[in-house]
């Protein structure tokens, strides 16, 4: 018995003395110990965790040749070969982070996003943008309250940091909407032509936009329309304005669906209502349609929309150039719009989009000079020899394009693609003394490539670049985007972004001279941004160098010169005040340029210094009720009357100013109730809303006659616009969508 002691003691203690011993500290890329990380020896039980400072120790009886794994779900693994002969080991080790989609850092550098995207800093989504008050659903109204844009009243159009509305383009589904405004009526602003309930995700870019996109000189509205809707339904609304109809049908496999809605809308009892200053000698009728397929395929999905709108109008008002005189005008509209999109994923990685549409408006104006009786008035003299005419013009686009993108690990991807326009715009111009036809055609390609280098969770890049050629100015460009953003804290970012952008003079220039070049404009961005807890707080400053713009006088030409700099703030929260959601926004605008028939670098006649929007939502869960409230601030506006000095001949200003401040409050509410049984209900949203509920005096400019003698501030066609309506849904529950998005 002593002997088998003897002999288990020697084999228990030169089992011991045979262990190696393994220790070691494991530290991510910034020098900081990382703790849980997971260490054993492949193929063994042998192992340890490391402790909070980053340290770990085992031993192991294993000999011969090993290999150590370290692995943490938060970073990428880690393997080091060994050789197990008693001796004790150190093995110390760096690992690196995995890339974390919710973790990781993104670009926002002059750009607000919204929709499905998780990383996304969520600003307006389709909810949104119809409950902000004073909107009255129209996607441009909403953005006007976010920090960059300006509260321009009379002009259709998105006029952002110091820029024109024509310097703001519109996209859907990668490609661009030739008109998205209804067309101009002069000193009033058009609403846009798209519901906001036709996209699921929105881009907001005040500037550095993506190399993907081009022809626009400041600001890019990107939008992406929904994929497939939840289930078929049916709608319907009514109001003094407008009634609407629509049906969405989807397969029982939900891999295909069809949809088409009509709404009519007619001013004719609004306008007995609220009368309106000018006189209407035709209401304002609106028909639009449209249509839409959607078809899943394996791994993608095809998508195709259509949208015809029929408008026509006509307006009096007194001629600034005589006592007895009235300038008439009258428009008859017709647009076309088709979207076709294919989003597929690829082998390897790969995934390919494919974008094309087709779009065509028409225009038939008359402007004329009426008597007291209302009967057409014809003269051989200036000024009025300018003010009859008959324009009738024609806008098509054609266009496709397919971009591929590369996942190259991690976040990090690389995509590269072009696109083709064929732009055909046709135009006869007829007045007392002239007649002018004018074709225009122009075939526009691009080349772009750009790629997301995501260096860590905390550092990602993002480099562009864009070829253009347009062959009807024979002329090409090369523009360079970099972008980048660093995390500094949890939810906290910083971004900077330079990019060059360039833009094709506009039609009615082309049309007096193809012999022009490309506006441009050097953006330089930098912003901090932190997204935590249901708030969104952004500050960002920027510059832009504008280049090339068209100037009118003496000849057309590309001599025009600006810039315009500011700082822009941004707060939206929803966790302060219970089921209370508000933003707050801030823009200071510095900015001047040279174009136009402008005698000098001066500050644009669209250009407040001061901006700034307060919107508060309100839903009361136990009512089904949304309470909303807008106020919106400007300070005033320049305005100038450049009178033409025919000894010296240039332009001089004859008279400048500026407008009262624009002050404007707006509220709405929506009541969203159900009836029937669960299997058959009918959803409702009763919605009422008011602009300018105080009744605020606005002045957007003025007019001046043709010797400047006479001056008449340009105001809105009543001092308030009301709207009432009923919205019925079957099938698909549109409350819980607004409570939902509005706590």
């Amino acid at each position: 018995m002593k002997k088998f002691l003897l002999a288990a003691t020697i084999f228990f203690t030169n089992h011991v003395i045979a262990q190696t011993k393994i220790t070691g500290h494991i530290k991510d890329n910034k020098g900081k110990p990382i703790a849980g990380v997971s260490i054993t020896l492949k193929d063994t039980y042998d192992g340890a965790v490391s402790d909070s400072l980053g340290n770990y120790n085992f031993s192991t009886t294993e000999k011969g040749s090993h290999v150590i794994s370290m692995t943490n779900i938060n970073y990428d693994d880690y393997e080091v070969p060994v050789t197990l002969d008693n001796t004790p080991l150190t093995i110390n080790a760096t690992l690196k982070e995995k890339f974390n989609e919710l973790k990781a850092v993104t670009v926002t550098a002059g750009s607000f996003e919204a929709g499905d995207n998780k990383r996304a800093a969520t600003v307006l989504n389709s909810i949104d943008i119809a409950t902000t008050a004073g909107s009255n659903a129209d996607i441009t109204a909403a953005l006007k309250t976010l920090p960059g844009a300006q509260q321009v009243g009379n002009s259709e159009g998105l006029f952002v940091r110091g820029g024109t509305g024509e310097e703001t383009k519109q996209f859907i589904d990668g490609t661009l909407v030739n008109n998205p405004y209804f067309t101009s009526v002069p000193d009033i602003a058009t609403r846009g032509r798209f519901s906001p309930f036709l996209f699921k995700g929105t881009v907001f870019s005040t500037g550095g936009y993506s190399a993907l996109y081009g022809q626009a000189l400041s600001s890019a509205v990107i939008l992406e329309s929904i994929d497939m809707p939840e289930r078929s339904s049916a709608t319907a609304g009514i109001s003094p304005i407008v009634a609407t109809g629509g049906l969405q049908e989807l397969s029982k496999n939900k891999k295909f669906s069809w949809g088409a809605d009509y709404s009519y809308v007619n001013l004719v009892a609004y306008f007995n209502i609220v009368k309106q200053t000018p006189d209407y000698f035709k209401m304002p009728q609106f028909h639009s349609g449209d249509a839409n397929f959607r078809i899943k395929t394996n791994g993608g999905i095809i998508k195709y929309y259509t949208t015809f709108d029929y408008n026509n109008l006509g307006l009096r008002r007194p001629d600034i150039d005589s006592m007895i005189y009235k300038d008439a005008f009258s428009i008859i509209n017709h647009n076309w719009y088709n979207n076709l999109s294919w989003r597929q994923s690829l082998n390897n990685g790969w995934r390919m989009n494919l974008g094309m549409s087709y779009s065509t408006n028409r225009d038939n104006i008359t402007q004329q000079i009426q008597d007291s009786s209302n009967q057409p008035k014809t003269f051989n003299y200036q000024p009025w020899v300018s003010k009859n005419f008959h324009l009738k013009s024609r806008q098509d686009l054609t266009q496709i394009k397919e971009v591929f993108e590369k996942k190259l690990g991690g976040l990090s991807a690389i995509r590269f693609g072009g696109e083709y326009w064929y732009g055909y715009n046709p135009s006869t111009y007829i007045n007392t003394d002239s007649n002018f036809v004018n074709s225009l055609k122009d075939n526009y390609a691009a080349l772009f490539a750009e790629s997301d280098v995501y260096v860590t969770n905390e550092l990602a890049l993002k480099l562009g670049a864009r070829y253009e050629y347009s062959s009807i100015i024979k002329k090409a460009n090369i523009a360079p985007r970099i972008s980048a953003a660093y995390k500094v804290g949890e939810g906290a970012q910083i971004s900077a972004a330079y990019g060059v952008f360039y833009e094709k003079p506009l039609v009615n220039e082309l049309i007096y001279s193809t012999q022009l070049g490309y506006t441009k404009a050097t953006h330089y961005i930098i912003n901090y941004q932190r997204n935590t807890n249901d708030r969104i707080f952004r500050v960002e400053a920027f510059y832009k160098k504008y280049a090339d713009l068209v100037k009118t006088f003496p000849t057309y030409n590309n001599d025009g010169t600006g810039y315009a700099k500011g700082v822009e703030l941004f707060l939206r929260d929803k966790k302060t005040f219970k089921n209370i959601d508000y933003w707050i926004s801030y823009s200071y605008l510095d900015t001047k340029r040279d174009f136009q028939n402008y005698p000098a670098e001066l500050e644009p006649n669209f250009a407040a210094k001061h901006t700034a929007s307060l919107v508060v939502k309100k839903f009361v869960t136990k009512w089904k009720a949304g309470f909303n409230a807008t106020y919106s601030f400007a300070t005033g506006r320049p305005y100038y009357d450049f009178l033409y000095n025919y000894p010296d001949n240039k332009y001089s200003i004859a008279d400048k100013g500026r407008t009262p401040n624009y002050n404007s409050m707006g509220f709405s509410a929506e009541y969203v109730p159900s009836i029937g049984k669960q299997n058959a209900k009918t959803f409702i949203v009763l919605f009422a809303s008011v602009n300018n509920v105080l009744g605020q005096k606005q002045i957007y400019g003025y007019n001046y006659s043709y010797d400047g003698m006479n001056k008449q501030p340009i105001l809105p066609t009543a001092t308030r616009f009301y709207f009432i309506g009923c919205f019925l849904s079957w099938g698909i529950d549109r409350s819980q969508d607004a409570i939902n998005n509005n706590l």
